[in-house]
């Protein structure tokens, strides 16, 4: 058992104390977590008590950094995770943290491949939503499964050739330059070559 010498305000963030044992600094905690748990200076405690208070105390702070982070927008797994591990906090505790997330259905990779799917599929070919989607951290299962409800794309490539080409000279130039577009938004060679052909451009 050691002794609460000294418990007080960080300089840099008037929300937190630092807490010392037996004349010496141990650990930093939230001061809502202290007053929680009824620390006071003179007490004595167990080490290992105060660890479990730490932890406890960050792990409700990651979550809470956690569910601010995807406030705004749906998040994927890998996205909420690279947030925290650039917030410092313990590999350990950021894998809580998703667990939780989880069991209250605020993360869903599947789910989320599904809306970004349906959200670019007018403007973005398979291959390259697949990419952004991997990029991302969503398995190659959800990807699959979120591509697969896409029936054609070549009434979007269509739209997007006709975009291109508006106001421009409808020569060989210009269709091949449109073909390689098409290519670069992840419509795949069938659907990009349909889209040109349109325009009868020999060869």
């Amino acid at each position: 058992m050691k002794k609460i010498t000294e418990i007080k305000e960080q300089l840099k963030n008037k929300k937190r104390v630092s807490v010392y044992l037996d004349g010496e600094f141990y650990c930093g905690l939230d001061l809502l977590t202290a007053l929680k748990y009824r620390l006071k200076v003179g007490e004595f405690i167990d080490e290992s008590r105060l660890i479990e208070i730490q932890y406890e105390a960050e792990l409700q702070a990651c979550f809470d950094r956690a569910l601010n982070f995807i406030s705004a927008t749906v998040k994927t797994q890998k996205q909420i995770q690279d947030k925290l591990k650039k917030l410092g906090y313990l590999d350990e505790i950021i894998e809580n943290v998703i667990e939780k997330l989880k069991s209250y259905g605020y993360v869903s990779d599947s789910d989320y491949a599904k809306r970004f799917t349906n959200t670019y599929k007018s403007t973005k070919g398979k291959r390259l939503i697949k990419l952004e989607l991997q990029k991302k951290g969503v398995k190659d299962n959800d990807v699959t499964l979120a591509l697969n409800e896409i029936e054609s794309q070549q009434d979007a490539c269509n739209t997007i050739a006709d975009k291109y080409l508006k106001n421009k000279e409808k020569d060989k130039e210009n269709i091949l330059k449109c073909y390689k577009y098409l290519l670069s938004k992840g419509f795949d060679y069938d659907e990009a070559k349909q889209a040109v052909d349109r325009y009868d451009i020999d060869d």
